[in-house]
């Protein structure tokens, strides 16, 4: 589970190793040529009190990642006291003696951090953020904090609250999705009741309400300790100095209780077990398959990687040769590991076309697996899996929180932190035979959990001989849920301390930003080509951007777009769909093509030493399109699928509801890219390849690359392509959008647990003199995650919401001020009240400390604005895009400096007024509309239909 606002709602670690072979665990893998004594180097000691201290130097940014791994997750729970550990990666951020109130949200606000961060997983908590590194004497006395100084102040009210926004985090991620509650159903029946993965992380409801004070500061006392925690330095700093402040600040820190790691605990099933659920959002039936296998790094673990990738994805597949080409019964197919330290589970899952009987789907899944059964796996497609597996590994440590972060993997799970070197070596050592083993030992006629998801009434769907699965879904009652005092101050006795830690460290040495240098080409038919040159992994990362995307649509034919990229990646003139994606894959490689708003676009990620077999089928793919009517019917059928499931789904209705309101049916930019299912079933080759010929042009192209490879042997790749895409003139598209009244909108989901909020009005464009200074403007608002005024009301004084934010995005015409979340579905109306007084009192209470703290973190965070391959990929899209300069986080620096309470007032006044805006609600109308009503907050519209949604929308110009 992540704590932040907008995060997936599943834990998945940000590194693991994913392939090798199957070898007793004590046996090294056989060296590869490639890549034998790959490392990540490290210095690790212990303190007194049992904290593991794991340092790693990286001088590559003027930042550093700070991370507690804390050896403690829904593992170390016990049933009718689960949730616990998820809670504590709340409860941690909240306060502690010598922060104070908000703890080390207000200060990350203040040091241009990351945003303090947390995850829980089966097994571990990650506290986790990077930041300038003159800033790490801070961190640490804020980490050390958690541990020793915290716990005296978690109180009934801060219980309260945050029991309140776990649940609605819950009802959030799981609750009120289609298919939410699909892996509580397998783990359910996957592990017996006394099972430490029998529950879910984020436990249950009923848990959490039960929880006492005394229950959870028990937990935090047995498992919060030092003795049970990895602590990580990772970047640019002194080792000699950080042990002494790891030593200041840690070392009187008590040590806990022993701790044994716990014994492994494989799942065992003796039968198979069916079970189905009737779900309120869904549109069209899913099944997944679990089979007990086996835990992470187990040897075994790598092989079982390798097959149910070579079983699920892409065109060579089994499963996608069976039930996508052959009998057309979903659009995609997804296969993989859940491996945990105790034990581990295969997945499989395949979300059915509407309509469509699980029997039939589980049906090809049996003759895939005897294709699988019969052909086994070519060394060929053993390779290129390889090659992408490995380049996912060397991308998963492009940061140094991504190298400190794997680093307490390694020592947690496979106690040893340079597990790494044996990890990618035993990634590259798979074979044939241990893929096929695995398959016999722990997939072929074994028993499995199946768990078969049908739209509400249409339980004939499910897999034959399915019971009902126990699923507990919350009743909405209004006025339910307990009053608190989240500002209340706790009293407590402090903790004695041999020095005075209530006084914040300083600063240590100023971080400047380092910008990176960048490098410049154009070629004669008006190419733009920025570039930055980075060795710090053996990869390079390159995109070919075309201005326009759907923006050339025509309403009646929206979705082609979307389409004609779809198709691009599916074979050329030379290659069938499948060899293409093969040639791909073994370079480990991937190219994807993509059509947003106003661009189309080509992504590329490749090692390093296949640059030029990469970039040659790029080239191919952009001048010989293949145009193969099969993938055409089938791209189609994928398109109105995914139509299908966003109409049933609350978020994805709040933010079309919203687009079409914004912007109005009569502009392109208020329609989904994905078109609707009348028109894609409309749109025909010919369309696409319209499409490709009149739009796709160098004249209106730019090209960005990043990582190990020189700018003259990027230039020369690029020249080649350049003779042959000749250039003609293009003209984009610039819809002027009308936006609906300023007014709330409800649109009906029956049974909704949350209602979705999207909040907003038309604003600047990118360019405009006033985009920055509302971009500073908003941080205090909603844009500075914990330290702001829409959070720290809605979610940390009243828990009635998991997340809340607000932003001010734009293009080169035009933007727009927007707030989203998801709030606890019986205080909707209470909501839109405080967030209609939050922006109505935000100019007058503006105060010169907010304006001191927006300046500090918006000045202060661009030391790590550039650190990742991705973050220099923006810098250069922003500057082939807007004509900014390399370093226009100096020029917004300046801007920064100069605002004045006033300035932020202006632009609060003119853009964040909440009776200019439009206010969409996405809930349970029975519950919900009539309490809307009674608020009066003016004109109130009920869309109960698309044909109301377009009404509201052309009511600007009526």
């Amino acid at each position: 589970m992540f704590r932040n606002l907008l995060a997936p709602a599943a834990f998945i670690a940000a590194a693991i190793g994913l392939v090798g072979c199957d070898r007793p665990a004590n046996e090294p893998a056989p060296k590869s040529a490639s890549q034998a004594e790959f490392a990540i180097d490290y210095q690790q000691f212990q303190l007194e009190n049992g904290l593991n201290v794991l340092f790693h130097v990286d001088r590559s940014d003027p930042v550093v990642a700070v991370s507690l791994t804390a050896h403690v997750g829904s593992a170390r729970e016990k049933a009718g006291r689960t949730g616990f550990a998820h809670l504590f990666e709340h409860l941690l951020f909240l306060e502690s003696e010598n922060l104070g109130k908000g703890g080390l949200d207000a200060m990350s606000a203040r040091i241009g951090g990351s945003g303090a961060n947390g995850s829980t997983s089966r097994d571990v908590t990650n506290y986790y953020q990077t930041v300038p590194k003159d800033a790490l004497e801070k961190m640490l006395w804020a980490e050390a904090d958690k541990l020793g100084w915290f716990i005296n102040t978690v109180t009934e009210p801060v219980l309260a609250k945050e029991k309140q926004v776990v649940k609605n985090e819950k009802r959030q991620s799981y609750d009120n999705r289609p298919y939410g509650h699909t892996q509580y159903v397998i783990d359910r029946n996957l592990y017996p009741a006394d099972h430490p993965y029998h529950w879910q992380v984020i436990g249950s409801l009923e848990d959490l309400q039960n929880a006492t004070l005394d229950d959870v500061k028990e937990f935090f006392r047995r498992w919060y300790v030092p003795n049970n925690v990895v602590l990580v330095v990772a970047g640019d700093f002194d080792t000699e100095q950080a042990r002494t402040l790891v030593e200041k600040y840690f070392g009187e820190v008590p040590t806990g209780q022993a701790i044994e790691r716990a014994a492994k605990q494989p799942a065992e099933l003796s039968n198979s077990k069916r079970r189905y659920h009737e779900d309120n959002f869904a549109r069209e039936p899913a099944l997944t398959l679990a089979w007990p296998t086996v835990e992470r790094y187990h040897p075994d673990s790598y092989a079982l990687s390798v097959l149910t990738e070579y079983l699920s994805d892409g065109k060579r597949a089994p499963l996608y040769r069976v039930l996508v080409e052959d009998q057309q019964l979903t659009a995609d197919v997804n296969m993989g590991g859940y491996e945990s330290e105790l034990a581990g589970q295969t997945q499989l899952e395949v979300q059915a076309f509407e309509g469509r009987d699980l029997d039939e789907v589980y049906a090809g899944i049996e003759k895939a697996l005897a294709l699988f059964e019969k052909e086994g796996i070519a060394e060929e497609d053993l390779q290129r899996i390889k090659a992408g597996q490995e380049v996912a590994f060397y991308n998963s440590l492009s940061s140094v929180l991504g190298k400190g972060f794997q680093l307490a993997q390694y020592e947690v799970y496979a106690d040893n932190p340079g597990y790494v070197t044996e990890d990618i070596q035993r990634l590259l050592a798979v074979t044939a035979e241990d893929v096929q083993r695995v398959y016999e030992k722990y997939i072929k006629g074994k028993p499995y959990v199946a768990a078969s998801f049908v739209p509400k009434g249409q339980k004939e769907l499910a897999l034959a001989d399915s019971t009902v699965a126990e699923v507990v879904e919350e009743q909405i009652v209004n006025g339910a849920e307990e009053q608190f005092d989240a500002s209340a101050q706790a009293q407590y006795e402090k903790t004695e301390s041999r020095f005075d830690r209530s006084k914040e460290p300083a600063y240590g040495d100023p971080a400047e930003t380092a910008v990176p240098t960048v490098w410049r080409d154009k070629f004669d038919n008006g190419l733009a080509v920025y570039g930055i040159e980075s060795s710090e992994v053996p990869t390079v990362n390159f995109s070919i951007v075309v201005d326009g995307g759907q923006l050339h649509e025509q309403l009646d034919k929206t979705g082609v777009a979307n389409l004609t990229a779809m198709l691009m990646e599916r074979g050329t003139a030379k290659r069938t769909p499948e060899e293409l994606e093969t040639e791909i894959q073994k370079l480990g490689a991937s190219i994807n093509v993509s059509a947003g708003q106003d661009s189309f676009r080509f992504d590329v990620t490749t090692l390093a030493r296949n640059f030029n077999e990469v970039f040659a089928l790029l080239q191919e793919m952009l001048l010989e399109p293949r145009w193969d009517a099969k993938e055409l019917e089938l791209a189609k059928k994928n398109v109105t699928s995914q139509i299908k499931r966003a109409a049933a789904e609350p978020n994805a209705i709040a933010s079309k509801t919203f687009a079409r309101l914004l912007h109005g049916k009569d502009s392109i930019r208020g329609h989904s890219g994905l078109g609707t299912e009348q028109s894609v079933a409309a749109i025909t080759m010919d369309d696409l390849k319209a499409y490709y010929k009149n739009y796709l042009s160098p004249s209106v192209a730019r090209v960005h690359v990043v990582g190990d490879i020189k700018q003259a042997d990027f230039h020369s790749a690029l020249a080649a392509l350049v003779k042959r895409w000749p250039a003609k003139p293009v003209t984009i598209p610039d819809p002027k959008s009308v936006s609906a009244e300023p007014g709330i909108y409800f649109v009906d989901v029956p049974g909704a647990k949350q209602s979705v909020l999207r909040i907003g009005r038309p604003a600047m464009s990118a360019l405009s003199q006033d985009y920055y200074p509302a971009v500073f403007s908003n941080y205090i608002l909603g844009g500075g995650g914990f330290a702001s005024r829409l959070t720290q009301q809605l979610r940390e004084g009243k828990g009635y919401t998991y997340g809340i934010g607000s932003s001010v995005s734009g293009d080169k015409t035009e933007g727009r001020f927007a707030i989203g979340t998801g709030v606890r579905a019986n205080v909707t109306a209470e909501s839109v009240q405080l967030i209609r007084d939050i922006l109505k009192d935000y100019a007058p209470t503006y105060t010169e400390q907010d304006l001191a703290t927006s300046r500090s973190y918006l000045t202060r965070s661009n030391a790590r604005a550039f650190e990742t391959a991705g973050a220099k990929l923006g810098l250069l899209e922003s500057m082939s895009k807007y004509r900014w300069p390399a370093d226009y986080v100096r020029e917004r620096e300046a801007i920064a400096r100069a605002m004045t309470v006033k300035d932020v007032q202006d632009i609060a006044d003119r853009y964040m007024q909440p009776d200019s805006m439009i206010w969409v609600v996405v809930g349970d109308r029975a519950s919900q509309f009539r309490r809307l009503e009674q608020l009066g907050l003016g004109r109130l519209t009920l869309l109960e239909d698309e044909k109301r949604v377009e009404d509201a929308a052309l009511s600007a110009v009526d």
